[in-house]
């Protein structure tokens, strides 16, 4: 035991100088049960096999927010993507006070101080909720905007995934914001779900994301959130500072990802896994090929 010991010491001061693979376990990365937390969690996976030169397992499709604080909390994963609006109102129960650099800062200090997680920079897009329309309603009613939508939501079915009816940022603040009342109680789905119920009529409009690479491919409408009820949701690694302890060089793994990652690219990634139907490790990787991040 006492050998053991001291060869895992040893092994610890060579990792903070080198930051080589460590004895000790796994890495361990989770997402989300969504495409694009899928693919974030890929290419935080495929960064931290590069740098860190160690295996990752891949946790992913834990369910909603909740149970990947509670897996980052407990140990069980070391890092997984996550959104500054989504921290701050589903997790700290607090509401955005100020820009999108005043919530990323406010989230950062409280989850140090609350959880000791850290937040890191964040990836170069906000995917903010959006409320999703079919785009031949949205041109007949002509609605563009969300502050238009109350005198037809009474005939309006909508569309909702699990969380979004219990967060500070959800359903129960947007209703009040815009005065709005449905046809009936939301229908709560899985996120991938959603729109395919749009397309079958199922529903008439739906919580979606500002990212979703289908609301494009099927001419889906965004209305404006023009009261600024949704915060800042920009995507961001939430790791556990062990991680660091233990690979050193994971930290510039996921800072070589921060302001990388355009609007745009995400939804073309979403698209390409949701749409095309491609793997969403094959995904990832061509786009970090492309960004020259795999060249460690």
């Amino acid at each position: 035991m006492l050998n053991r010991r001291a060869f895992l010491s040893g092994s610890m001061a060579f990792l903070a100088i080198a930051g080589c693979r460590s004895s000790q376990r796994d890495i361990v990365v989770g997402s989300k049960n969504f495409t694009e937390q899928l693919i974030l969690g890929e290419l935080f996976a495929q960064m931290l096999e590069r740098y860190c030169r160690a295996p990752v397992d891949r946790r992913f499709y834990l369910a909603g927010t909740y149970i990947c604080q509670q897996a980052i909390l407990a140990g069980r994963i070391d890092v997984y993507p996550e959104y500054t609006g989504t921290a701050l109102a589903a997790v700290l129960k607090q509401k955005a006070a100020g820009d999108a650099s005043q919530v990323y800062e406010d989230v950062k200090r409280d989850y140090r101080q609350k959880f000791n997680l850290d937040v890191m920079p964040p990836l170069g897009f906000n995917n903010s909720f959006a409320m999703v329309m079919r785009g031949e309603d949205a041109r007949r009613l002509g609605l563009t905007k969300l502050s238009q939508l109350a005198p037809q939501a009474p005939h309006m079915r909508l569309g909702v995934g699990y969380e979004f009816l219990e967060r500070q940022d959800g359903y129960q603040g947007l209703v009040r914001t815009y005065d709005l009342k449905f046809k009936e109680a939301p229908r709560v789905m899985d996120l991938g779900l959603l729109y395919r119920a749009l397309q079958t009529h199922s529903v008439d409009i739906v919580a979606g994301s500002n990212t979703d690479g289908l609301i494009a491919a099927l001419a889906l409408v965004v209305l404006e959130d023009d009261r600024h009820y949704f915060p800042p949701y920009d995507a961001v690694p939430i790791v556990r500072p062990g991680l660091f302890r233990r690979f050193p060089v994971a930290r510039m793994a996921l800072e070589q990802l921060a302001g990388h990652i355009t609007a745009e690219e995400m939804r073309n990634m979403n698209y390409a896994v949701d749409g095309d139907k491609r793997d969403a490790a094959a995904v990832a990787r061509e786009f970090l090929e492309q960004k020259n991040l795999l060249s460690r």
